[in-house]
């Protein structure tokens, strides 16, 4: 074997976190370090131990400290040698979301369809796509996620200490993030918080899958029935924790699954929204409120409902039921 066969054979590296990665979930740090590893090849070597943090396992929500040191095994990087330029369409999608900006974050009212980041099928997403917006900037991180199929406010950090500022409100509670979802039959009066714990399941395919399980993690929702349909209930939902696919699980469980929800929905109510129009799941993250960790003032952001979900509201205009929830 010449040198250069030498040099490209990938081999186990042990990296220290400085303290600009501190604060990251390991699954996100290995993501941004093997780049062209199929995800789900990640967190196999995370659930079989090849990925190591200070010489022992760690779960994949881990999050990094300031001095560990992080085995990564060697697994070969694929480098595509030319990647697709970003459509102007997406460009211009992501420009027009957004819906705050100030010298610390922005906030964007995220189209459904549209991945957070990209992945081993999707070459762009939000992240991706303002990044190539913004050249000049610095740094550009997600402060958190939102399913592929959601739309609604999603925050990004323009600063690593807001990250991990606004990272440390969100585990202390302190952002307040309401949620609007239509939900199959009338929900019950009697039911306002649910507390049922989580259990995610990785795929072979990298597919997640989550259930209700008393083996999961604690997840707390509230649901507040905003109107009631004839065969169905726009709801206010409010969030404890924010685990994996929460709202859609709980609801699910509970008989109520959302619409247009293809995992854990009811194929029967879902085609009779498709009749009505919807063509994505119903559900968008409607309104964030916190005290930014720079300011004072509480900062309220709402993102308006989407039209192809506002729609569907109108088409059951003719359907609402006299009594109020």
């Amino acid at each position: 074997m010449n040198s250069k066969e030498q040099s490209s054979t990938p081999r186990v590296r042990l990296v220290e976190i400085q303290l600009e990665q501190a604060g990251q979930r390991i699954d996100n740090f290995l993501l941004s370090q093997l780049k062209g590893v199929p995800k789900s090849r990640i967190y196999r070597c995370l659930r079989r131990g090849e990925v190591r943090v200070n010489k022992s396992r760690v779960a994949s929500s881990y999050r990094l400290e300031q001095g560990d040191q992080v085995r990564i095994p060697p697994l070969r990087v694929s480098h595509p040698s030319v990647k697709e330029p970003v459509a102007p369409s997406l460009l211009h999608l992501i420009e027009s979301s957004l819906l705050y900006e100030d010298k610390h974050l922005l906030i964007l009212n995220k189209p459904a369809g549209i991945a957070v980041h990209s992945g081993s099928s999707i070459s762009y997403g939000v992240i991706e796509t303002l990044r190539h917006l913004r050249p000049e900037a610095p740094f550009l991180e997600l402060v958190h996620r939102l399913d592929r199929e959601t739309s609604g406010c999603l925050m990004v950090a323009k600063t690593r200490s807001t990250l991990l500022a606004l990272q440390s409100m969100q585990r202390e509670q302190l952002i307040h993030k309401r949620y609007l979802a239509l939900v199959k039959g009338r929900w019950p009066r009697n039911i306002g918080q649910v507390n049922l714990p989580l259990l995610k399941n990785i795929l072979q395919s990298g597919e997640r899958v989550v259930k209700v399980s008393a083996t999961g993690k604690p997840a707390a929702s509230h649901f507040h029935p905003k109107q009631l349909y004839k065969e169905a209930t726009l709801m206010e939902i409010t969030l404890e924790t924010g685990r994996t696919h929460q709202i859609r699980v709980h609801a699910a469980h509970l008989g109520h699954p959302l619409g247009g929800d293809e995992k854990y929905g009811d194929p029967a109510f879902n085609k009779r929204l498709r009749n009505l129009g919807l063509r994505r799941l119903f559900l968008h993250a409607d309104q964030l409120s916190f005290t930014p960790p720079e300011g004072k003032k509480l900062l309220k952001i709402t993102a308006p409902l989407p039209e192809e979900l506002s729609a569907v509201l109108k088409a059951y205009a003719n359907k609402i039921l006299t009594q109020q929830p």
